[in-house]
């Protein structure tokens, strides 16, 4: 039977003093930063005021709009200052402008956004330093300082994103991610997860988002999940058994998708005689084997599915794979226990600029076996992005509540573009079934048979 409980204790998070509550707040608010500038000193101006894709805003819009989300909530919000610009906020407001019409707004320029974004972050590490971080719920935990640094990093994460859309040459790099261990004890290809209730989401998670809340009890029945997500090699036979040629294996839209678009393959491949090539990042490679397939739509992903005999699985199932502890009934913070993510346990942080190899991380692995849960890729679920029982907006409707429905997917498990800030157990990821600039990947699941993974 599952554990109840959802204290911060049982999430891995043992009650910390203020100072120690400011350290951490400061430690991801500085590591949110460095990534920013790495981001956009790397390139010159016109790199970043230039749209690369009409899906993506020009790098000093997200420049910009990290110091004005920053200002509103930790300057002005916590901190009570006075504005700095108020006259930008709504250049900045991304329910105001869509991201195709921002290069025509007067956006500040690099330097002038880059003196903004510093001077509120002057300003936000004063009020970080005098501000209470118990009681009142926005500063509760340093929570109001933890959104900011998580939004910061998502955003960095969406620039990252556009670095791989930039045409021209390379201008990042990192170490190729550690491949498997030869002596490493290998998992099957799938793992049965036990049927049964567990406990879904969070109330404790000190810096856990609204989508995220609160804690709720799913009952799940068994079923059998992939040990890894699935390869570029694995995809590939889909694509040679003529995936895209068969309208069976789609959803309909995806189907129009494939037929308006032409699409044979994900994002970013292309065939050379028997070869298949991707740019990434601006290098032109062969199409790795043994890496999870990334760049494809949910619709791509739920074709595969159909091919393989299989199905995605549901958010509660995927969140059950990665919290739950058969040992003990209860949901752990991440697949591996509730240590923050290292460097052994998963891909995260843009340490490295590619998927890790399928079995890589055996540290990472849950107790069922199941590895590369959190990092390498975004994993396209079955679910829709719905609200828990219960949920309740904060601080702002804008963040979750005006994406439920239907329209959106979930995704799970975050990629090596996300920071461990904002990436968790129970973090939730949406976006819209067509997408493929993202670094999204997925896993297959099927049903157990009667009998199989009983409570």
């Amino acid at each position: 039977m599952t554990s109840s409980t959802d204290t911060p204790q049982a999430a891995g998070q043992s009650p910390a003093g203020p100072e120690a509550l400011r350290q951490r707040a400061l430690a991801a608010l500085l590591t949110a930063r460095e990534r920013t500038a790495l981001l956009t000193d790397c390139v010159e101006g016109p790199d970043l005021t230039a749209q690369h894709s009409p899906l993506m805003s020009p790098l000093v819009w997200d420049l910009a709009h990290i110091g004005n989300q920053e200002e509103l909530w930790l300057v002005r919000a916590v901190g009570g200052r006075e504005a700095l610009r108020p006259e930008i906020d709504s250049l900045y407001d991304a329910f105001e402008h869509p991201r195709a019409e921002r290069p025509s707004l007067p956006l500040l320029a690099p330097e002038e956004a880059r003196r903004y974004a510093a001077e509120v972050r002057g300003r936000a590490l004063d009020v970080l330093a005098a501000a209470p971080v118990e009681g009142e719920r926005l500063t509760a935990s340093g929570f109001a300082f933890g959104m900011v640094a998580q939004h910061e990093q998502q955003h960095d994460e969406t620039m990252l994103i556009t670095h791989q859309l930039r045409r021209g040459p390379a201008v990042l790099d990192a170490p190729a991610p550690p491949r498997p261990a030869p002596d490493a004890p290998l998992a099957g290809p799938e793992a049965l997860v036990p049927g049964g209730p567990f406990t879904m989401g969070t109330s404790a998670e000190p810096w856990a988002l609204d989508n995220e809340r609160p804690a709720h009890h799913r009952d799940v029945p068994a079923f059998w999940l992939d040990t890894a997500p699935v390869t570029c090699g694995a995809y590939l036979r889909f694509i040679e058994d003529g995936g895209y040629d068969e309208e069976r294996w789609w959803h309909p839209a995806g189907w129009r998708m494939v037929r308006e678009h032409g699409l044979r393959a994900p994002l970013f491949w292309r065939r050379e005689g028997t070869t298949w090539l991707r740019r990434r990042f601006g290098v032109v490679e062969p199409v790795p084997a043994d890496e999870p397939v990334v760049h494809v739509s949910w619709y791509e992903a739920d074709a595969y599915a159909r091919w393989a005999g299989r199905r995605l699985p549901t958010e509660a199932e995927w969140e059950k794979a990665a919290r739950f502890d058969p040992a003990t009934g209860r949901a752990r913070r991440y697949p591996w226990g509730d240590a923050d993510p290292g460097p052994a346990h998963a891909n995260l942080g843009q340490r490295h600029l590619r998927p890790a190899p399928a079995g890589a991380y055996p540290a990472g692995r849950s107790p069922l076996g199941v590895g590369q849960l959190i990092g390498d890729v975004w994993e396209w679920t079955a679910s829709d992005f719905l609200p828990y029982p219960g949920f309740a907006p904060f601080p702002y409707r804008e963040y979750s509540e005006v994406f439920f429905g239907d329209a959106h997917k979930v995704l799970r498990g975050g990629s090596f573009g996300v920071d461990a800030v904002a990436c968790r157990g129970t973090f939730r990821n949406w976006d819209l079934p067509v997408r493929r600039q993202i670094f999204a990947g997925f896993r297959t699941a099927r049903d157990a048979a009667p009998g199989e993974g009983a409570a």
